[in-house]
């Protein structure tokens, strides 16, 4: 028996325990993989985030991990004197992040937040633990039962709160708990980018991300892999070649555009402009997620920039991973984990170089970085996840900069949070393009949070009450933090005062206190006045 259960141990997972232990808590965070921190380590993602995340736009804790993340590189690293002193030092200088960083640096942070939690022994960590089961007594969740899968123990923990942290909603089918997976009819919410019909099944696609550095005059060609032909000849109806070139569209206007891959390129990594508002910067696959700019570093430190591949030409989506049998989705990733290391291949052995030759031989799987025996992520970067039917459901309405207009960021009376991403959706398993589009600042409602039956199961992550489309620009990382930060904090504040999550929003004081407590806790629940956005 625990206080509060938290299964998955992604970022929303590790922000809840953090904000439950902190209130004073006995809390029990399980986790599938052998890390915990989800897209930000285990999937090996760069931080997606907002252009004002250096002076707004987040929570404390999250800043705290920033911060933490930096000063890490700081201590730890052979840093030149002027990388030292960079204020918003970006470790990687990659397009794609203020913050580019090695996953295990990340790694290192989220455990030491958890640290003294253990030694209080307030906080239990169950690495490598899924959920198989759920007692439900009526709407309210009683245990889940976990397996070991190292063991092939199970164990059976009861909680007087469950927050859902997975990856892909694991518990909410479990649980019995109301649940939309896929693609909304536009029907149901008049949103003019959802399809005409529902469509359960069509979901963005997933990547296994890996990490490279480059090695010129070496030989670290990899093994033919075995659907290397397959993944070599596959050419998508909507793509402009080949999946396995350096043509693919552009996420925002669909037109054909030419990619290039120039390893270890000259040039002051500080000048680098990680801004995706200003240009998405995917055009330079080196540049685009690299994760250590030698530069940044002693001469000698390192031979080569480690860069992340998690690009157009290695997402899957033949198959979804959700609401399918279990051989379904394990062909699904074994599938997905061959298109990862057949690019690789194909980098190393066909591609076309700058220098007019073809193949990058010295490319290295860098197997360390990411942690694994096979050197792709220790699991997919889940884009996509089942959400819970929710008291609130933030849809294209809330979001689209072409529907808000010059109305600024939508209030919510309830809101708890604050984030801002493009609707970024990528090729989907039901044949969908990519559905890139402007947004605006938004805010999270806690209704979001809220499922419409259950009294005490919240959802900690990218289950939340959005829809298929919602789901594109709510589904980054400081996002996913404040997601699970706040359902800590609701539940901890819940068991304090006796009351229900659903109660908090409906009764004025209540919710007032309990946003107060929020304010107090540096919870951002609004933005600055729109002008300058």
């Amino acid at each position: 028996m625990t206080d509060i259960l938290i299964v998955g141990g992604g970022l929303g997972g590790v922000a809840a325990a953090v904000a439950a232990c902190r209130a004073g808590h006995d809390v029990v965070l399980t986790e599938e993989t052998d890390w915990i921190g989800g897209q930000l380590t285990a999937q090996a993602v760069p931080p997606d985030e907002h252009p004002w995340i250096e002076s707004y736009g987040a929570t404390a804790t999250y800043r705290e991990v920033r911060g933490s993340i930096r000063d890490y590189y700081r201590h730890w690293y052979p840093m030149t004197g002027g990388a030292r002193r960079w204020r918003e030092l970006n470790p990687g200088a990659g397009y794609v992040s203020k913050l580019c960083h090695e996953p295990r640096v990340s790694l290192a942070i989220l455990k030491a937040m958890l640290a003294p939690h253990l030694a209080a022994g307030r906080l239990r960590v169950l690495l490598e633990h899924r959920p198989v089961d759920v007692e439900v007594d009526g709407d309210r969740v009683r245990a889940v039962t976990l397996l070991d899968t190292r063991s092939g123990d199970s164990h059976t923990i009861a909680a007087a709160y469950v927050l859902d942290a997975t990856e892909t909603g694991e518990l909410l089918p479990l649980a019995k708990t109301e649940y939309v997976t896929g693609a909304e009819a536009r029907s149901e919410h008049d949103e003019p980018h959802a399809p005409e019909a529902y469509q359960p099944l069509n979901m963005q696609g997933i990547t296994y991300c890996f990490a490279v550095s480059h090695h010129e005059g070496e030989n670290h060609v990899i093994d033919r892999p075995v659907d290397y032909g397959f993944w070599r000849d596959y050419r998508p109806d909507f793509w402009p070649g080949p999946l396995l070139g350096f043509s693919a569209p552009d996420p925002r206007t669909l037109e054909p555009e030419a990619r290039w891959f120039d390893p270890n390129p000259p040039g002051d990594p500080r000048g680098v402009l990680a801004d995706q508002s200003a240009q998405s910067g995917d055009k330079d696959l080196w540049m685009f997620r690299r994760i250590l700019a030698r530069d940044l570093f002693e001469p000698g430190f390192a031979a080569s920039d480690i860069t992340l591949v998690n690009w157009p030409l290695n997402d899957y989506w033949l198959r979804p991973i959700i609401e399918v049998d279990a051989g379904t989705a394990a062909l699904a990733h074994r599938e997905a984990k061959q298109l990862s290391l057949s690019l690789l291949y194909w980098l190393q052995t066909e591609a076309p170089r700058p220098d007019g030759g073809t193949g990058f031989p010295g490319l290295r799987l860098r197997h360390d970085v990411v942690g694994s025996a096979d050197g792709l992520a220790k699991s997919a970067y889940v884009r996509e996840s089942r959400r819970i039917r929710a008291v609130t459901t933030v849809t294209e309405h809330h979001v689209s900069r072409a529907i808000v207009g010059d109305r600024g960021t939508p209030r919510h009376h309830d809101s708890v949070g604050v984030g801002a991403y493009r609707i970024d959706l990528h090729p989907s398993t039901g044949g969908d393009n990519y559905i890139d589009i402007a947004s605006v600042p938004f805010e999270i409602p806690l209704g979001a949070l809220l499922p419409v039956t259950m009294r005490n199961l919240l959802p900690a992550g990218k289950n939340l009450g959005t829809t298929h489309i919602s789901n594109g620009c709510f589904r980054l990382h400081p996002v996913e933090w404040n997601v699970g930060e706040v359902a800590g904090h609701l539940a901890a504040y819940c068991l304090r005062r006796g009351v229900e999550p659903q109660e908090v929003r409906e009764r004025e004081a209540l919710l007032a206190e309990f946003t107060g407590e929020l304010d107090k806790i540096g919870v951002e629940r609004h933005w600055p006045a729109p002008a300058g956005y």
